[in-house]
């Protein structure tokens, strides 16, 4: 049994590998380890990593699809877990080219590669930007999801039908997990908490958008882990044709991986005052360009498939990732 996993120096990368290889599982990892944010810390999760015997690396673009179609050949691989993307909604206003190239070319090579050699499952990730400007809350994986608000939104949705498509034309059993704002140690410097963190240890001003307005589903990084080790042996079960069923069921799915329980901006921002023992500046700003106000997953799906719900609240979660922020950076 061998595991692929895309983007694998990557923050929910690097957690879902070393959780793998903490069972025992052989884990294949790849990344571009390209600088959207610090190499230095991609490679340092790397190292982490490197302690396991049953984990190789392999510095590897999607995007190369006579690459990925030689390692697919060489491996066999039982499953893939495809967590490499160009992230960022902001970013993606500047530089759309990169979500083009790694997010739509990069996991159509994914899929081509899964079509000609069948792993048992491929889980990818989507996110819950695909949600756009849905107003009816919770969000529920029913729902339309037609009125993205970023260019990263619309590629996470044209993943989500890219797989539906790949599934039902060659019965690939693909799950694409819609992660609600992701923290926790070794997060990604992009992210509010990050950069929440490093500013006020800095004794700079925090921004603040649409004036603090703002309500997210923040999920923490053991819980998003936990949800995708159990998907893992629980692929989308489907039903081919026979004389008493003319349309086969297409084994694709969707799941929201979200705390299920919204937390206001600011509500956040006391909680990390609290970790760090120091009151914030805060900067008030308005809404930026392909933001939302609030998201709210309902997890029930999830729940019903794996006996799993994420629970962590955001004051243990928070204070488990100042830990690390402070051990990492000496400070």
């Amino acid at each position: 049994m061998t595991v692929l996993i895309t983007g694998a120096a990557g923050f929910i990368g690097f957690h879902t590998a070393k959780r793998l290889c903490e069972q025992g599982i052989d884990v294949v990892g790849i990344d571009n380890l390209n600088d959207y944010y610090s190499v230095e810390l991609k490679r340092d999760r790397l190292k982490e990593l490197s302690v396991f015997e049953n984990f190789r690396f392999q510095t590897m673009d999607i995007v190369d699809k006579p690459a990925l179609l030689a390692l697919f050949e060489a491996h066999g691989f039982t499953e893939v877990i495809h967590l490499a993307a160009q992230a960022g909604v902001r970013y993606s206003l500047d530089n759309p080219d990169a979500y083009g190239s790694s997010n739509l070319v990069g996991f159509l090579n994914v899929l081509e590669a899964c079509r000609y050699h069948m792993p048992r499952h491929l889980i990818y990730a989507s996110s819950s930007s695909v949600y756009g400007a849905n107003d009816k809350l919770p969000f529920c994986i029913e729902d339309a999801v037609d009125q993205p608000v970023s260019l990263y939104a619309a590629s996470k949705r044209a993943n989500e039908l890219m797989a539906h498509s790949y599934s039902h034309l060659f019965g690939i059993q693909a799950s694409g997990l819609r992660f609600f704002t992701v923290y926790g140690p070794w997060g990604r410097p992009d992210m509010a908490l990050f950069k929440f963190t490093r500013a006020i240890l800095e004794n700079q001003p925090i921004d603040i958008y649409n004036n603090g307005q703002m309500s997210r589903d923040f999920t923490y990084i053991d819980d998003i882990v936990e949800s995708i080790v159990r998907l893992r042996l629980r692929p989308p079960s489907w039903q081919p044709p026979t004389k008493d069923v003319i349309t086969p069921s297409v084994p694709s799915k969707l799941y929201n991986i979200g705390r299920g329980m919204p937390v206001k901006l600011l509500d956040f921002v006391e909680c990390l005052e609290s970790a760090l023992g120091i009151e914030a500046k805060r900067n008030m700003l308005p809404m930026q360009a392909g933001d939302v106000e609030k998201t709210w997953a309902d997890v029930s799906a999830l729940a019903k498939w794996v006996d799993f719900s994420p629970s962590v609240t955001v004051q243990t979660g928070v204070a488990e990732f100042v830990r690390w922020y402070r051990n990492y950076y000496r400070i």
